[in-house]
């Protein structure tokens, strides 16, 4: 995959990692941005999801090649991360996930339901379409 997140600070130094199951056979790469399903299964960001797209998490760790029969990922979920932008994106702003793998976007004030897990933290420097910027995640 490309565009991975870059840990630039994990708080409380471990950055309240969350163990998911996902798929076995599945390559994910460290820094991707997981999306949630139901029972707490987490699987790479992929090109075409949108808004209502649930967050996991920021992959901890490589889930190296498609021959592995793991079924666990652990996911960082409280810290400081270097993301890429898909739109234009206000410092302050609360960010989810954007249509683009590995990309996010501000939510629009207007953006109906865009709460929970839907809300993956907020902007903490102002960035343009396909700029990285430092965002912090919490979820």
């Amino acid at each position: 995959m490309a565009n991975e997140a870059v840990k630039h600070i994990l708080m409380n130094s471990t950055g309240d990692p969350i163990s998911y199951t996902c798929a076995a056979g599945t390559a994910i790469t460290k820094g991707t941005l997981l999306a949630l399903t139901d029972p707490m299964t987490a699987s790479a960001h992929a090109a075409g999801t949108n808004t209502t797209t649930m967050f996991a998490g920021i992959a901890a760790m490589d889930k190296d090649n498609t021959d592995d029969t793991s079924t666990k990922i652990s996911a960082w979920t409280n810290g400081i991360f270097k993301l890429y932008a898909s739109a234009a994106i206000d410092v302050g702003q609360p960010l989810v996930l954007a249509e683009a793998a590995n990309y996010v976007k501000q939510s629009s004030a207007g953006s109906a339901g865009a709460s929970g897990a839907q809300i993956i933290g907020y902007a903490l420097e102002t960035a343009a379409a396909g700029e990285t910027f430092f965002a912090r995640i919490k979820i």
